[in-house]
């Protein structure tokens, strides 16, 4: 039996696996059961014929790196390893096992239903991005059930953290894990007939903005923190417009210009009460930085932008807090493992190949920047990616199974 039939023929114990680690909510923040995925990732990747083990993160970098409410969450990244004899090069899949926050009403049973209807498997991680893990433990188990071994040697890891930073994740991984890739495949980003060969980096900042409480009969003796930001909320058009000149042409064609969203998170700090000038307001900045860009200058550029606009606007003081970053980077797809990629593609859902940049980030620049090596991102996506009712399709579960498993057989490296 080829590998292609036998993933055909075992796409139903494909779908029990997602739903069972759909059903396990990875919700980060706080890194909710964290511990029970990881221990079941280690299994599965066992089973499959690989040396499986379960790295812990040292709690004294729980300690400097997570706030005091999360640092109860312990933070585990799993790795597994498969060397295949003769084979002198390694490729390495990478997915994260996270998931963020749900809210809203859900159909199909809820976030974490795992249900499958229409087609499509529902839940938060199904497409983001539990369901690559579970396409390629169904490559790997196809590869062992018919005999055909991988060409190159196989690492795979399923790491924590990426819906927030990655630092505990991918980011400890590739700093401390016995990990020796040539090439990666992080598997988001690119779906479909587009292969992703890189993405957008992001600078996420908080902008305090402090005025002076009073009682609300007597306005005029207080300053208005929530007027002074929406102020300054105003002169970031002027921003957006600036930014629009910076361009970056991807290999498909697309112009992509930086953008910021203003305003994901806005809050009012204590003491609030109808009846009182607001001596405190807040709010975000998610700035996403191109691969054509550096996000230190971006993120001084923005913040010079602020500081200007602040000073127009009377009795207006702020402080700007950098919650966190993630780089950018872009690789040509020129080579031989993009266009091994891109044939394994082509050959399983018979189309023409395109590479994409993505909008998002994802843990693609690890790999890219720090270890510096051929790295694209490639997985079955979905849709209504971290909003209401997200879900994968039955049948780009499956594709991406066979996708993984084509690369395998197909590229010695």
């Amino acid at each position: 039996m080829s590998t292609a039939a036998y993933i055909e023929r075992h796409a139903g114990d494909l779908l029990k696996f997602l739903r069972e680690i759909v059903g396990l909510a990875t919700v980060n923040p706080p890194g909710d059961h964290y511990d029970a995925i990881t221990r079941r990732l280690v299994a599965e990747l066992a089973a499959s014929g690989l040396e499986a083990r379960r790295f812990a993160v040292p709690k004294a970098l729980l300690r400097r790196s997570l706030p005091p409410e999360q640092q109860g969450y312990p933070r585990y990244n799993v790795l597994g390893n498969w060397r295949v004899r003769g084979a002198s090069r390694t490729i390495h899949f990478n997915a994260h096992y996270d998931v963020v926050p749900v809210s809203g009403r859900w159909r199909h049973g809820g976030p974490f239903s795992g249900r499958v209807a229409g087609g499509w498997i529902h839940g938060r991680g199904t497409a983001d991005m539990k369901g690559s893990i579970a396409s390629l433990i169904l490559a790997l188990r196809a590869l062992r059930a018919t005999g055909a071994a991988p060409r190159i040697n196989v690492e795979a890891s399923f790491t924590a953290d990426e819906e927030t930073d990655s630092l505990l994740g991918t980011g400890w991984l590739v700093r401390n894990a016995p990990i020796h890739p040539d090439y990666a495949v992080v598997m988001e980003g690119g779906e479909g007939n587009a292969v992703c060969c890189g993405h957008n980096g992001v600078v996420w900042l908080e902008v305090a903005v402090h005025g002076r409480a009073a009682h609300g009969s007597l306005p005029e003796q207080g300053i208005n923190a929530l007027e002074k930001m929406s102020c300054l909320v105003r002169a970031l058009e002027q921003y957006k417009k600036e930014l629009s000149r910076t361009r970056f042409v991807t290999p498909e064609g697309k112009t992509m210009r930086p953008t910021i969203n203003v305003g994901g998170v806005f809050h009012c700090g204590e003491g609030a009460k109808v009846n009182t000038v607001p001596a405190y307001a807040a709010f975000t900045i998610d700035r996403r930085v191109l691969s054509v860009e550096n996000n230190a200058a971006a993120e001084r550029d923005l913040r010079r932008f602020l500081a200007a606009a602040a000073r127009k606007i009377p009795d207006c003081r702020i402080t700007v807090r950098k919650i966190s970053e993630n780089f950018a980077c872009f690789h040509a797809p020129k080579g031989p493992f993009f266009a091994a990629m891109a044939s394994s593609v082509r050959r399983v859902r018979r189309a023409p190949t395109t590479f994409r940049v993505s909008t998002g980030f994802n843990d693609m620049h690890f790999f890219a920047h720090e270890l510096k090596i051929p790295t694209v991102g490639y997985g079955p996506g979905g849709e209504d990616i971290h909003a209401v009712n997200e879900r994968a399709s039955v049948r780009d579960l499956v594709s991406t199974a066979k996708i993984y498993a084509d690369l395998l057989t197909s590229f010695a490296g």
